[in-house]
C-alpha cells in the first residue's frame, strides 16, 4: 500500500485534510484469509471523514457567491460536519451557526462550541416537527443576514467531495486492487461518491452499506418504500428520510446492525487494533469481517471507512454507567476480583 507523502511544510491545518492512511486490521477479523484495511478518517485535522466536507462545502459556496467574509455558516449536524465546517471557518475567518439533536454525545457539542461556534441543542424528534434540528437550521439561515446553509443533505458537493478525494485515494493505495468497499451512509456522501468513483474505475467493485436498525435506508433499498424508522444509538449514520445526496444506484448491497453489535466492535477495534473508534465504525467493520469470511480469498481486498475518533464517544460507548442505562451492560468489563483497589 502507498500514501502519498507532502515533504514541505502546510500552508495551513486545511491542507492536511485527506491522504488519510490506510491500514490493515489484524485481530477482530478472527482469522479471515480476505485483508480488510481501514480508511482512518480519524486522522483528518477535525478528527473525521466530514473534513473533507466542510472545506468542500465552504469553497463551493465563496465561488459560487453564496459567502462572503465575515458571514456566517449554518447547518443542522450530528456534530462531524459541524466540526469540519468549524475548523475551516476558524481559518476562513467566518461565523458558525449550529444545531445538533439531543441525542448526540456531549463531547460533540463542547468541540463545536471550543471552536468557537454558536450551537443550539434541540429534541430529537421526526422530520416533520418544527423543532427537527434541520427546520431550525433552515429557519436560522433565513433569518440571519450574510449566512449561507450549508446544508449536507441535499448540496451535491458533498458527495462530490468523495468522488474527487476519497475515491481516488482508496483507488491509488490499493493500486487499483480494492474489491470491495465498505461504508455506513448518513448524508449518503461518503459512500455515494466514493462508489462512484471506485466503479467508473472498475464495475466489478462490489460496495456495501451498512445501516442502523431503525434507519429507513435498507428497507427503502428492497422495497422502494420509506418505512417508519425507530430509535437506535449509534450516532452519525443512517436517518428516518431520505437524503437527496444518497445515490442508492451505486450501492449493490445494504446490510442492518443493531447497536449492541456496533458498540462490541467499537470496543474490540480500539482494544485489539489500537484504533480509537465509534460506533459508526464497529458497524462498518463487523460488515467487512462478514464480507470478509464469505469471500474468503487472501487475494480480495476490502476497504471500509473508519469515520471518526473515540475520543467523541467517552460519554456513552465507552461509559460503562451509560452501556448500564441502555441494557448493554454485557458489554461492560467486570473486575476479576471484588477486593481490589477501587478503580478512578
Amino acid at each position: 500500500m502507498t500514501h502519498k507523502a507532502h515533504p514541505r511544510p502546510y500552508d495551513d491545518v486545511l491542507a492536511t485534510i485527506g491522504w488519510t492512511p490506510m491500514i490493515r486490521l489484524n485481530r477482530v477479523t478472527d482469522g479471515a484469509r480476505t485483508p480488510i484495511y481501514v480508511k482512518a478518517e480519524s486522522f483528518n485535522p477535525g478528527g473525521s471523514v466530514k473534513d473533507r466536507i466542510g472545506i468542500a462545502l465552504i469553497e463551493a459556496a465563496e465561488a459560487e457567491g453564496a459567502l462572503h467574509p465575515g458571514g456566517t455558516i449554518v447547518e443542522g449536524t450530528s456534530g462531524n460536519t459541524g466540526i469540519g465546517l468549524a475548523v475551516a471557518a476558524a481559518v476562513k475567518g467566518y461565523q458558525c451557526v449550529f444545531t445538533i439533536p439531543d441525542k448526540m454525545s456531549d463531547e460533540k457539542v463542547r468541540l463545536l462550541r471550543a471552536f468557537g461556534a454558536r450551537v443550539i441543542v434541540t429534541p430529537t424528534v421526526e422530520p416533520d416537527h418544527p423543532e427537527y434540528y434541520g427546520t431550525v437550521a433552515r429557519r436560522i439561515a433565513e433569518e440571519t443576514p450574510n449566512s449561507f446553509l450549508a446544508d449536507q443533505f441535499y448540496n451535491q458537493v458533498n458527495p462530490d467531495a468523495h468522488y474527487r478525494t476519497t475515491g481516488p485515494e482508496i483507488w491509488e493505495q490499493t493500486e487499483g486492487r480494492v474489491t470491495h468497499f465498505v461504508a455506513s451512509p448518513g448524508t449518503g456522501g461518503t459512500i455515494s461518491g466514493a462508489a462512484r468513483f471506485l466503479k467508473e474505475r472498475n464495475p466489478d467493485v462490489r460496495v456495501i452499506a451498512g445501516d442502523p436498525e431503525g434507519s429507513v435506508f435498507a428497507g427503502y433499498s428492497r422495497t422502494g418504500e420509506v418505512g417508519e424508522g425507530a430509535a437506535y444509538k449509534v450516532e452519525g449514520i443512517g436517518n428516518d428520510k431520505l437524503p437527496a445526496t444518497l445515490h442508492f444506484d451505486w450501492i449493490d448491497e445494504f446490510r442492518t446492525v443493531d447497536d449492541h453489535t456496533s458498540f462490541h466492535m467499537a470496543r474490540r477495534i480500539t482494544r485489539e487494533e489500537g484504533l480509537f473508534v465509534g460506533g459508526s465504525t464497529g458497524l462498518i467493520v463487523h460488515i467487512a469481517v462478514e464480507i470478509a469470511r464469505e469471500v474468503d480469498d487472501p487475494e480480495a481486498c476490502i476497504v471500509a471507512i473508519l469515520c471518526d475518533t473515540g475520543e467523541r464517544y467517552l460519554s456513552k460507548v465507552f461509559n460503562d454507567e451509560w452501556l448500564e442505562e441502555n441494557g448493554m451492560g454485557d458489554l461492560v468489563d467486570r473486575p476479576e476480583s471484588p477486593d481490589g483497589p477501587e478503580e478512578r
